[in-house]
């Protein structure tokens, strides 16, 4: 039985207290092949009363109990991995192995890093005569987009769960389908009743109603800073915490003394992975103004191995992005960097040729980018990448920080020392010297507008613990 239609709410699957079906649109071709329902302020206030109720209970289990539930939940999650990769790839456009292997497979790494964590976690210590106790922070809303949907919900629930917190999940109604078959993995998996909700929506109705409920203690957003600055104004006049992961306009500076061919290269497939649409992609590559024309050509090259096709054609490298909205977006900044003087050295306007249906978009370079282009400046969100002279590794630093975002950093340089020393000077949350492999121990999260708190680890687990502190615990000698 599909439960695309439904909610869950309370260890149940359950109607929406008003129907109201929206289609869930394949990007790779531009049909509808699937239906959910979108919610209302009425089912949130179920599933927040039914979250409410669970944590009398939930919020006061040994750890044990909570890591026993993790470890479920990783076995369940591994039998489903490819009905998982299915519903990713149809509903946002990663091609089949790229979504089984990364979307899926970095929601696994999430879960099994904080089984990890969760046995090694010191909730409590002694400070002199004093306690100092670290506890779930209680009803948790937690909004979720749709560019790596299992990455952003399994850490968010992951932590959540670790600390002992219940909670609400409203995934990106655009790419639905995964969250509703995680919501059966965790039933399966015997999550306590009101502990795990999910309820369905768009974000001015559903992740208002979380956002502004007084019940909700918490909340969890990834999305576009935009959308984040809404969920705090709204969660203000209940005081509630608020942790934000939002856009990014990633930097990424090559030294002088780089193999110009493979930090280009590496460069280029950073920027393009998951069709561009990853918050810490390196869009800008800042080059010595003297090899500027060598690493052009080198990100030529780069981009016309990039197969563009759907996502279960087996050639596929780049998928399509995953709306219209989107789409759209992404053409006008290609257009824009065009009508701005940018050169363009590969790709440009429209589909590829052979492709008249679907949001594919041509995988494309600029260079002889200035820093106060649109594309220098705004998050395209799309396999574009500007490549950005400069005269001094100093101005490259300037510039790279000279941007309302601060998620992600990225530098390459034979010179480790140096590296380092520009690491330290860069305002954003994560820095990646010499395109390291992802590792799930690291936090993640952003400066400045690309938001506050940290995901991942125990850095994501302490996101969801208040601290208190009980004077006199110990009696004085």
């Amino acid at each position: 039985m599909s439960h695309n239609l439904q909610f869950y709410i309370d260890g149940a699957w359950v109607d929406p207290v008003v129907p109201n079906s929206f289609d869930v649109i394949d990007p790779s071709n531009e049909d509808s092949f699937a239906q959910i329902s979108l919610g209302t302020k009425a089912d949130v206030d179920k599933a927040v009363a039914a979250a409410r109720r669970a944590f009398n209970t939930f919020g006061f289990t040994e750890v044990a109990e909570r890591l026993d539930l993790l470890n479920r939940i990783i076995a369940v999650y591994k039998k489903r991995s490819a009905d998982l990769a299915l519903a990713v790839s149809r509903e946002m456009g990663a091609p089949r192995q790229m979504a089984l292997d990364s979307q899926v497979g970095i929601g696994l790494a999430h879960l099994q890093k904080m089984a990890q964590v969760l046995k090694r976690f010191e909730f409590r210590h002694v400070k002199g005569h004093h306690l100092v106790v670290k506890e779930p922070i209680g009803v948790v809303g937690l909004i979720t987009p749709w560019n790596w949907p299992l990455n952003q919900i399994t850490c968010k629930v992951g932590p959540a769960l670790a600390a002992g917190c219940t909670m609400v999940l409203k995934p990106s109604e655009i790419a639905p389908l995964d969250a509703i078959i995680f919501a059966e993995i965790l039933d399966e998996a015997g999550v306590p009743k009101g502990v795990f909700n999910l309820v369905n929506g768009d974000g001015p109705t559903v992740g208002q109603a979380l956002s502004s409920h007084p019940d909700v203690d918490m909340m969890s957003f990834t999305g576009s800073t935009r959308a984040g600055i809404l969920v705090a104004k709204t969660a203000a006049d209940t005081v509630k915490r608020v942790h934000q992961e939002l856009g990014g306009k990633s930097a990424n500076i090559l030294f002088p003394d780089v193999d110009l061919s493979t930090a280009v290269s590496k460069g280029v497939a950073g920027c393009f992975s998951n069709s561009g649409q990853s918050c810490n992609a390196p869009t800008r590559m800042f080059v010595p103004r003297d090899r500027h024309d060598e690493a052009a050509g080198y990100a030529k090259a780069a981009a016309e191995k990039f197969t563009v096709g759907p996502a279960d054609a087996a050639g596929s490298k780049l998928g399509p992005v995953v709306s219209q909205i989107q789409f759209d977006k992404i053409q006008d900044l290609i257009q824009s960097g065009i009508d701005e003087g940018a050169t363009l050295v590969i790709g440009g306007p429209g589909r590829p040729a052979e492709l008249n249906r679907g949001y594919y978009i041509r995988p494309t370079v600029f260079a002889d980018v200035t820093h106060d282009m649109r594309i220098a400046r705004e998050e395209i969100f799309g396999p574009v990448l500007a490549i950005l002279p400069y005269d001094s590794v100093e101005q490259a630093i300037e510039q790279a920080n000279d941007t309302v975002y601060g998620l992600a950093s990225y530098i390459q340089a034979k010179d480790i020392q140096k590296a380092r020393d520009v690491a330290a000077r860069m305002r954003s949350g994560n820095v990646y010297i010499n395109y390291p492999q992802w590792d799930a121990s690291l936090p993640f999260g952003g400066y400045k507008q690309s938001g506050n708190g940290r995901e991942y680890a125990e850095y994501g687990l302490e996101d969801f613990l208040e601290i208190k502190g009980i004077a006199g615990y110990e009696a004085a000698e």
